[in-house]
């Protein structure tokens, strides 16, 4: 397929919440150091539930898996895992799945009110930002709350 403006094509495969089930992972609550090292077993408490620290809306939220790499200039990079809520509005400023004439992509959305347009901007120079008008078919499917990057090789 073609896409306007250089739009790359991002594949949104749905993944529901399932929020009823719980994985209690151990967790360092006074966190770990990225300077100087500090003893971690003592500082281990309880655990924390993913579900429940990174979906705020389970009936509204579902994972995607980012194909491409027009994002790549906000650490948003192939591969990675988006965790996305549909209930939000979306902002100037916030990353989101959106729908553009027909076709799905991840950009940072902002807001021209003083041309009465909004922007999907792509943080690659490679690509080029997306101008949304009155005619084109458009609809912010859901606003990034989360990133999930794999960083183990």
């Amino acid at each position: 397929k073609s896409f306007p403006n250089n739009m790359e094509e991002i594949k949104v495969e749905i993944n529901l919440i399932d929020s009823h089930e719980t994985l209690a992972l151990p967790y360092a609550e006074e966190g770990i150091r990225a300077g100087f090292p500090s003893p971690a077993e003592e500082h281990m408490m309880t655990g924390i539930d993913l579900n429940k620290e990174l979906v705020r809306h389970p009936e509204t939220t579902f994972y995607a898996r980012v194909k491409g790499h027009s994002m790549a200039g906000v650490g948003i990079d192939d591969g990675d895992l988006v965790v996305v809520d549909k209930s939000l509005d979306a902002c100037t400023g916030n990353y989101v799945v959106a729908c553009i004439d027909g076709e799905f992509t991840l950009k940072e959305f902002r807001i021209d009110e003083s041309n009465h347009c909004a922007w999907l901007m792509p943080a690659n120079e490679a690509y080029h930002p997306i101008r949304i008008t009155e005619e084109n078919n458009f609809m912010v499917w859901g606003v990034v709350t989360y990133v999930i990057k794999k960083v183990y090789k």
